[in-house]
């Protein structure tokens, strides 16, 4: 369940680049957690040949420690690469095996089955291989992380998910899919839990896990008699197929249950439209989401990658004006708030009359006030620090 901080820490991890008609963004934060636990994946080009114009994304939330999440973000992608060129016939892998005189774009890429099956293949293959690592083994490390990943090819999307980490996609302007959260309450996967003897109590298998599938955890992969994928935790991913729709795709978002735990995939779909339609940036757009879901009160570690395909929503003149109405609004009432003569209230009171102003314009959709606390606290932090080298204000302590 994991322990928490006096005060969270912001600072984030960025990274950005573009390639393959792709352009992506990430950024991650501890939050209030002792311990960041999250990591990812950003491959924009495979290294493989036949397959450079193939990306691959994914998030890894780990738990109880974090040497699963950073071992599976630096080699779950060999392992599918490896099981899916195995899946896609002998022929084909011989030829990648060696091709010092081959041209590396003229080889075939494994076909759509050979990759459904080598994503699996892989996920079983790297948890059965993290067993033998030193820690891991012995039972002192307990770690463990969910997996929400995309491999896209030029003609197909392979969402890829093991855990409650999700992905969607954004398409002519609604969510056109998401992934499904594996949880123990879950008909399907609380009948394989108990089938393994386990049981499912406070929505956790045995009461302590709250995640049904995932890679690690293995004091939840030791029951005698049963295979990988009929443990009480299976690391068995779901792959989910889908043709690309180039006129349509607007962008997929990939985020950690620190992101959903306070924001549905609509209000975050919604919210990462409008933050694209003001900023050409994308780490940017996702320190907006993380900073959002922090003020709407997530507690866990943060992570999110945002892939931008070539129909994304483009900087608009009028919403960037609407955005600056909406800034210049908020400075306006907390400088008006600030003002008067009775002291300066603290900020989580000019929070709260915010959220009671009937004559606020439309604040950004999916994140509200929320979205503008960063705003508002450096505008309250100015003026206050103005009126008390002034002499016209008192000194005010305000937290979270």
């Amino acid at each position: 369940m994991g322990s928490f901080l006096d005060k969270p820490k912001t600072e984030k991890h960025n990274s950005h680049g573009e390639g393959n008609g792709l352009r992506y963004g990430l950024s991650s934060m501890q939050g209030w957690r002792v311990e960041m636990e999250d990591a990812h994946t950003a491959v924009l080009e495979l290294q493989t040949p036949g397959m450079a114009d193939w990306s691959f994304f994914a998030v890894y939330d780990g738990h109880a420690g974090s040497r699963v999440a950073n071992y599976c973000s630096k080699h779950l992608l060999e392992h599918i690469i490896t099981a899916s060129l195995g899946a896609g016939g002998t022929q084909g892998s011989q030829a990648r095996s060696d091709c010092s005189n081959v041209n590396s774009q003229a080889l075939p890429p494994p076909d759509v089955e050979a990759v459904k099956a080598g994503i699996r293949t892989g996920f079983l293959r790297i948890d059965e291989h993290m067993r033998s690592l030193f820690g891991l083994r012995n039972g002192t490390d307990r770690s463990g992380s969910t997996a929400v990943g995309i491999l896209l090819s030029p003609e197909h999307f392979f969402f890829v998910n093991c855990g409650d980490s999700r992905a969607v996609l954004y398409r002519n302007s609604q969510v056109c899919f998401s992934t499904l959260d594996h949880k123990p309450c879950n008909p399907r996967e609380r009948e394989r839990i108990q089938n393994a003897g386990g049981s499912v109590m406070i929505q956790r298998v045995n009461g302590s896990l709250a995640v049904s599938r995932a890679l690690g955890d293995y004091d939840y992969k030791r029951v005698d008699g049963k295979g990988p994928t009929e443990q009480l935790v299976s690391p068995e991913p779901e792959v989910y197929v889908m043709i690309r729709a180039p006129e349509q795709d607007q962008f997929i978002i990939l985020a950690c249950d620190g992101i959903w735990d306070v924001m549905s995939n609509e209000e975050l779909c919604e919210f990462v439209k409008s933050r694209l339609e003001v900023w050409d940036d994308l780490e940017r757009v996702c320190n907006e989401v993380v900073d959002t879901c922090l003020h709407k009160g997530s507690r866990d570690n943060m992570s999110i990658v945002l892939v931008c395909l070539p129909n994304a929503p483009k900087v608009s003149e009028e919403a960037v004006r609407k955005e600056e109405e909406v800034n210049k609004y908020l400075e306006d009432r907390v400088e008006e708030m600030l003002s008067g003569d009775e002291g300066v209230p603290d900020l989580e009171t000019v929070m709260r009359n915010l959220a009671s102003d009937s004559g606020m314009p439309p604040l950004p959709p999916g994140g509200g006030l929320a979205s503008k606390r960063s705003v508002i606290e450096a505008v309250y932090d100015r003026l206050n620090l103005y009126k008390l080298e002034d002499g016209t204000g008192a000194d005010v302590n305000y937290s979270w």
